[in-house]
């Protein structure tokens, strides 16, 4: 995957996460609210995988 791609993607699975963390706080399910905490941590690993590619390709570039 590229790096944008990365950030894309880790972007989206924040989103994701926050929004089941948010149900599942609201309806009382802690499963969801799990899930959304490690959807969330994953979108963060996932968007500085893609922070380090490019910060890779530049230093690669120069």
């Amino acid at each position: 995957m590229s790096s944008t791609t990365d950030k894309i993607k880790g972007t989206a699975n924040q989103a994701i996460g926050k929004v089941k963390k948010g149900v599942g706080e609201a309806t009382d399910n802690p499963k969801l609210k799990g899930e959304g905490r490690l959807q969330d941590a994953k979108g963060k690993a996932q968007e500085a995988v893609g922070k380090a590619k490019a910060a890779l390709k530049k230093a690669a570039d120069l």
